[in-house]
């Protein structure tokens, strides 16, 4: 369970980071290739971390020490399913701007997602 809360942190950390990530030289087009194909199923990336990390917010409030894998799947399960939730889009469609306000802190936290999911898949619990 441990490594599907991972995955979900890497996988929506790229959806919500894809504004700068597609800005990288080399890599940034296909990794927009890669984030536009996901992109239809953002919403059951956000659930799975919504469910992981709660679950592991629970397990780890009942044992006392709540880790910081599951908040940010929590945070970045909220930010992928607001659309379905709210019928509110919090994420825009990126254009060929550079992000600013919202969009920018997004794609900052979806940043730190990313680093927050590798980081967990080499930690042993």
């Amino acid at each position: 369970m441990a490594f599907v809360l991972d995955l979900a942190n890497i996988l929506g950390g790229l959806l919500l980071a894809i504004p700068l990530l597609r800005r990288l030289p080399n890599v940034g087009g296909g990794l927009e290739r890669f984030a536009d194909r996901l992109a239809r199923w953002s919403w059951l990336v956000g659930i799975v971390a919504l469910i992981a990390g709660g679950f592991y917010f629970i397990v780890h409030l009942i044992d006392g020490h709540i880790w910081h894998f599951e908040v940010v799947g929590l945070a970045v399960g909220a930010l992928l399913t607001w659309e379905k939730f709210t019928g509110r889009r919090i994420l825009d469609a990126p254009g060929p701007a550079e992000p600013a306000g919202r969009a920018l802190v997004i794609a900052i936290f979806g940043v730190i997602a990313i680093l927050v999911g590798i980081e967990g898949l080499f930690t042993p619990n």
